[in-house]
């Protein structure tokens, strides 16, 4: 689809991100499989090899770098396809323990995402045949190189990962703005941000 519309004469912005999270993100895996909102945290089910890199986007990074590169649009050429790194992590399963940071309980259950029984679910429920079709997404490296976006911008648009964190499980309902750690957020920024090549960020 991408070469059609390289190939067409309409002006198109593509911004690559990872898997969204964010205080109004209701449609992802982070509000859909990683915890259950309107509750307070008992648990945290991953969905990916623990091991394995994984890439997120808080969604207000991403809307303001959509922000960012349409206030340049007459820089940009008729196609243009940028990379959002995000919160990006060599051990995928770093996500679910700055939850547990970040809720304020760093003992909380990581739990394996129950793959084996969507087959049998998917014929009656089509949410769960589409969460299957995606499954290579939690077994596969997935990275996102956006050295380009820097080059363009100079910076990439970046929340501390704590204050990410905390903003949507407060959004989720499930933590409150009382229950916010404030005094953990450096330590909760530090765990699992490790990236394999050096970044640009704003902050």
């Amino acid at each position: 689809m991408e070469r059609r519309l390289e190939a067409s004469k309409v002006r198109v912005l593509i911004l690559r991100a990872g898997d969204f999270f964010g205080p109004h993100a209701g449609n992802s895996w982070f509000s859909q499989g990683l915890v259950k909102p309107c509750a307070s945290l008992t648990q945290i089910v991953y969905p990916g090899r623990h091991n394995v890199g994984h890439a997120w986007a808080y969604l207000p990074d991403f809307a303001e770098t959509i922000a960012r590169l349409v206030a340049r649009e007459a820089e940009l050429p008729d196609f243009a396809a940028f990379h959002l790194r995000g919160h990006d992590f060599e051990r995928g399963v770093e996500m679910a323990e700055a939850i547990r940071v970040a809720a304020g309980d760093p003992r909380l259950p990581i739990k394996h995402f129950p793959w084996a029984a969507l087959p049998a679910l998917s014929p009656f429920v089509r949410l769960f045949r589409e969460m299957a079709e995606m499954r290579y997404l939690w077994t596969t490296d997935v990275r996102l190189d956006n050295a380009k976006l820097i080059a363009f911008l100079g910076a990439e648009p970046h929340t501390l990962l704590h204050t990410a964190l905390c903003e949507t499980l407060i959004g989720l309902d499930c933590l409150s703005p009382q229950e916010r750690p404030h005094d953990r957020r450096d330590h909760a920024y530090s765990v699992g941000e490790q990236p394999r090549r050096e970044r640009a960020v704003l902050c």
